[in-house]
């Protein structure tokens, strides 16, 4: 499944540029979440079926996707409904944060995400 689910190779070119061209909310994010420092392995700008995700731990069948000013227009709300039931419907629990909430609040963020950590994990 995961060869079926995962980064298609069709998409390998659009995940390049969006791992290449980071928003500045994306970019700080990452800064926490990059080489386990949660404890935990994050991926980012990761293929899941016909989507790219901003950043995705397998361990955990998390993703969280940081979310910009044009995520609250009606079609691209609905884009992103239909975005989040299809990750659910494989498994994958979807955390949504806005630009706005990692730039002002990087650690709440943080503290968001690891409430998604099973109970018994002890993060850093």
């Amino acid at each position: 499944m995961y060869y079926e689910l995962f980064n298609k190779p069709q998409k390998k070119s659009f995940r390049k540029q969006l791992r290449n061209e980071p928003t500045r909310p994306e970019w700080l994010l990452w800064q926490e979440l990059k080489g386990s420092k949660l404890g935990y392995k994050f991926r980012r700008q990761q293929g899941v079926g016909l989507y790219v995700v901003d950043f995705y731990c397998p361990e955990l069948k998390l993703v969280v996707e940081v979310d910009g000013d044009t995520h609250f227009e009606p079609v691209d709300l609905q884009r992103d409904n239909q975005r989040s039931i299809y990750l659910t419907e494989n498994g994958i629990q979807v955390l949504r944060v806005t630009n706005v909430d990692v730039r002002e609040s990087l650690e709440d963020v943080l503290e968001l995400i690891k409430q998604q950590f099973p109970k018994d994990h002890n993060h850093p």
